[in-house]
C-alpha cells in the first residue's frame, strides 16, 4: 500500500497520532474512536502494509508502534511543494569549516613574503 493512500483516511491519521505517543494495543486504539475493533484492525493492517506501523506480539496481545521511515517520502514532497531546502547538517558545516581552514593554510604557505596574509600582518 502507498504511504499517501494510507494517510488519506482521517481515522488512520488519528491512529498514527496516537501511536506517536507510544505503542498501543488494538483495544486501546479502538477505545479512542467511534468505530469497532475489527475496523481499527483493518486500519492498522493498511498502515502496516504501508510500513507506517509494526506489530509486536506480547503473549496473546499485539502491540502496535509507529514506524517513521516511510514518512520520508511525505517530508520530501512537502519540502518540494513548499520550496524549502533541507536543513544543513552539522557534518556539512564541519566539513565546510575544515575546507576554509585548509584553504587559508594553503594560501599562507604559497603567498609571497611581501603580501600580508594574516590579520596581524595587516594591522
Amino acid at each position: 500500500m502507498d504511504v499517501f493512500a494510507a494517510l488519506a483516511d482521517p481515522i488512520r491519521r488519528d491512529i498514527l497520532r496516537r501511536l506517536a505517543r507510544g505503542p498501543a494495543r488494538v483495544v486501546d486504539v479502538a477505545a479512542e474512536h467511534p468505530v469497532s475493533r475489527p475496523a481499527i484492525s483493518r486500519h492498522l493492517r493498511v498502515l502496516g502494509d504501508a510500513g507506517l506501523v509494526h506489530a509486536t506480539d506480547h503473549g496473546r496481545e499485539r502491540h502496535y508502534a509507529l514506524s517513521t521511515a516511510p514518512l520520508t517520502a511525505v517530508r520530501d514532497l512537502l519540502g518540494e511543494l513548499d520550496g524549502r531546502r533541507p536543513p544543513v547538517t552539522d557534518q556539512a558545516l564541519d566539513a565546510l569549516a575544515t575546507e576554509v581552514w585548509r584553504t587559508g593554510r594553503d594560501r599562507r604557505r604559497t603567498a609571497p613574503p611581501d603580501i600580508a596574509t594574516t590579520d596581524e600582518e595587516i594591522a
